[in-house]
C-alpha cells in the first residue's frame, strides 16, 4: 500500500502520494491540493495494479513518433508490399505531421475525431480510413503496452465508402476488346478466369494443367514502384482454376517450347507489366472498342434495328468483374465462383457481387412457381379466395 506526504509549496500545503509500482520501483506523483484528492489517486494507483491496469506516467508521455516509427517497421514482415508501401504512405503524409511529437497518454478522443473529420474535407474515404487505421494500430501496441489504459481512436466516425458501380463485359464485349488488344490471349484469360493481374502474370508452365484445364494460382507478381514483388496470392491461399475449353489451344501454344519455370505470359522471363492507366495498350484498346461500338450503334439506329449495349470504360481489374458476370450469368453457383475468385467465403463474393444475383429473384420465384404446380397449394388458395369474397 502506497502511502500520503504533505509538504509545502509558495502556494501552499500540498500532497504526494509515494507507490511501488508492478515491477518493484518507486514511484511517486505530486502536486495534490487536498489530502482528499491525494487519497482518490493512490486508491485508483492501487485498484489498477490489482487489476493488471496500471500505466506508469513516465510511459504515457512517450511521443507518438517514436513509437510509430517502431510500429511500422514493425508491419513490414507481415504485409505485402504493395500493402506496405500505402501503409507507409499514410504514416509519412498524415499521421506523423499531426502526431509526431504528442504523447500518447495525451492524445483525446475528440482530437482524433476532429483530425478525420478535417482529413475527410480534402480527401477521399479510403486515404481517411487507411490514415486512421494507421494511427489506431500504433495505439492498440500502446494499450498492450500498458503506456495507455484505452484507445482512444477507436469508435471514431469515419466517411463512408462509397462503391463504385462495376462495368461488365458482354461475352462479344470481351471478343471486340481482345481483337483490338495488342495482348489479346491475356485479355480472353483475365476475363474468363477471374485472376488478378499479378496473379495471371506471375503463373508459370508448372502451374498449368493441360489435362484438366486449370492453372494453379501459386504466386501473385506485384509492381511496386518501378520494381516486381514475387509473392503469394492476395489471400495467401493456392486454388485451383479452370479455364474455358475454347482457351485449351491458345495454352498450348503460350506454353510450348518454356520450361517449367518460365511464365505462362510474355517472353517467358520477364512479367507482363500492367499498362498505364491513360497511355497503356489496355486504355487504347479500350478506346478502340467504344469507338467501333459507338459507330455500330449509330448504323443499328439508322437501320432501325436493336442496337448494341454501350462499351464501358473498363480497366484490367474490370476483366475479374467480369468473369464473376459471366460465370453467375451461366448458372455458376455461388460457392463455384468463390472458389474462382479466390475469396475467403461465399458470403464475400454475395456482398461483392451482390447486384448480379437481383435477376435471380425473378428465377426463383418462376421455379417456385413451376414446382408447387402440381401441389394443391393454387387449389387452396383459390378456394381461399372464394370464401373471403363470400361466395
Amino acid at each position: 500500500m502506497g502511502s500520503i506526504h504533505s509538504y509545502t509549496t509558495a502556494d501552499g500545503r500540498r500532497y504526494r502520494i509515494s507507490y511501488r509500482k508492478p515491477n518493484g520501483q518507486q514511484a511517486t506523483s505530486r502536486g495534490f491540493r487536498t489530502k482528499h484528492d491525494a487519497a482518490i489517486r493512490l486508491a485508483e494507483v492501487e485498484i489498477s495494479k490489482n487489476r493488471g491496469e496500471f500505466v506508469d506516467p513516465a510511459d504515457s508521455r512517450t511521443p507518438l513518433g517514436l513509437l510509430g516509427t517502431e510500429w511500422l517497421a514493425s508491419r513490414r514482415a507481415d504485409l505485402k508490399p504493395s500493402t506496405f508501401r500505402s501503409v507507409d504512405s499514410a504514416w509519412r503524409i498524415h499521421v506523423l505531421p499531426k502526431w509526431d511529437r504528442r504523447a500518447v497518454g495525451g492524445i483525446r478522443h475528440s482530437e482524433v475525431q476532429a483530425w478525420t473529420t478535417g482529413l475527410a474535407t480534402t480527401h477521399s474515404p479510403t486515404t481517411v480510413r487507411r490514415a486512421h487505421e494507421v494511427l489506431a494500430g500504433i495505439l492498440d501496441v500502446a494499450v498492450r503496452d500498458r503506456r495507455i489504459a484505452s484507445n482512444p481512436a477507436r469508435g471514431v466516425k469515419l466517411p463512408r465508402k462509397i462503391a463504385k458501380p462495376r462495368a461488365y463485359l458482354t461475352h462479344q464485349q470481351v471478343a471486340d476488346l481482345a481483337r483490338e488488344s495488342s495482348q489479346p490471349e491475356l485479355v480472353v484469360f483475365l476475363a474468363y478466369t477471374g485472376l488478378r493481374w499479378g496473379e495471371a502474370t506471375g503463373l508459370r508452365v508448372k502451374h498449368v494443367d493441360l489435362r484438366r484445364r486449370r492453372v494453379s494460382v501459386e504466386e501473385n507478381a506485384v509492381e511496386v514502384g518501378s520494381a516486381i514483388h514475387v509473392g503469394t496470392p492476395k489471400s495467401h491461399e493456392k486454388r485451383q482454376v479452370p479455364y474455358p475449353p475454347f482457351f485449351a489451344d491458345t495454352m498450348v501454344g503460350l506454353i510450348a517450347g518454356r520450361g517449367r519455370e518460365e511464365l505462362v505470359f510474355g517472353d517467358g522471363t520477364s512479367h507482363v507489366r500492367r499498362p498505364k492507366s491513360t497511355t497503356g495498350w489496355f486504355n487504347g484498346a479500350v478506346t478502340r472498342a467504344q469507338s467501333l461500338t459507338d459507330q455500330a450503334i449509330r448504323d443499328a439506329l439508322a437501320a432501325g434495328l436493336q442496337p448494341p449495349p454501350s462499351f464501358p470504360r473498363v480497366t484490367p481489374h474490370d476483366l475479374r468483374h467480369t468473369a464473376a458476370s459471366l460465370a453467375i450469368s451461366a448458372g455458376a453457383h455461388v460457392k463455384a465462383v468463390q472458389r474462382m475468385l479466390g475469396h475467403a467465403s461465399a458470403v464475400m463474393t454475395l456482398d461483392t457481387y451482390a447486384d448480379l444475383f437481383d435477376d435471380d429473384l425473378d428465377t426463383v420465384s418462376e421455379a417456385l412457381g413451376s414446382a408447387a404446380a402440381a401441389s394443391d397449394v393454387h387449389a387452396i388458395l383459390s378456394a381461399a379466395l372464394l370464401r373471403a369474397n363470400g361466395a
